[in-house]
């Protein structure tokens, strides 16, 4: 009786509060540039996700540079509502070696789970990808997983990746050399642990990189 009156008063916020989400309208000057569909509270419907260059662009290096927003918006009655907005998880269209070469960011929705992926070039011989991954759960989206690679056409391939839900962390560093007659190149590392964290982080609490914990055994952190 207890656990039917739990989901029932569960059921009955959820319909409270998405009677009280805003109608969505694209803002003037918006440019989209990545959608995807998905179901993303297990209620059976699908919600829509969608990434936008704002209309706040700014010079960065000589080249237009425009902040970007996410969307994630739910169709009640036929209308579009906003059920999160998010400011803080994008890098701006300007980011990297090549801006102009970047693909837009990659939306999936697998498993009731979102997954933003973003990839760049730091230099001309560095890409840097980072896939991150938000659950609905208690009330708002929390960061998951996070894999992050940072690899070089010849000398190296590292690799971050950490599932938050269970606390399992895995290190990989790949060496080689683009120089043939090289012959001092550090030693491959792989390691998987766990680690415990200690709450998951909110999906508008979170910035790339503002995040970091000591690897087991090597004089190194984690920034994620």
């Amino acid at each position: 009786m207890k656990q039917l009156f739990s989901l029932a008063t569960s059921l009955l916020l959820v319909v409270l509060h998405a009677q009280s989400l805003k109608d969505f309208k694209v803002p003037k000057g918006y440019q989209k540039i990545s959608q995807a569909k998905g179901d993303l509270d297990k209620d059976g419907k699908d919600e829509t996700v969608i990434i936008f260059n704002t209309d706040k662009m700014v010079k960065k290096n000589d080249r237009e540079d425009f902040p970007r927003t996410l969307y994630i918006l739910k169709t009640i009655d036929g209308t579009l509502k906003i059920w999160k907005e998010n400011n803080t998880l994008l890098f701006s269209s300007g980011m990297g070696f090549y801006p102009e070469d970047n693909a837009p960011p990659e939306i999936s929705i697998k498993n009731n789970s979102l997954s933003i992926t973003q990839i760049f070039n730091t230099n001309s011989r560095h890409t840097q990808t980072y896939k991150h991954t938000f659950r609905f759960q208690n009330g708002d989206f929390y960061l998951i997983g996070s894999y992050d690679r940072f690899e070089d056409t010849c000398d190296f391939d590292y690799l971050n990746e950490i599932n938050f839900s269970t606390g399992k962390v895995i290190v990989d560093e790949e060496h080689a050399s683009c120089d043939e007659d090289e012959r001092v190149i550090p030693e491959d590392i792989h390691k998987e642990f766990t680690h415990p964290f200690k709450a998951l982080i909110k999906m508008n609490n979170f910035r790339i990189g503002e995040n970091k914990f000591k690897i087991p055994g090597l004089k190194k952190d984690i920034f994620y």
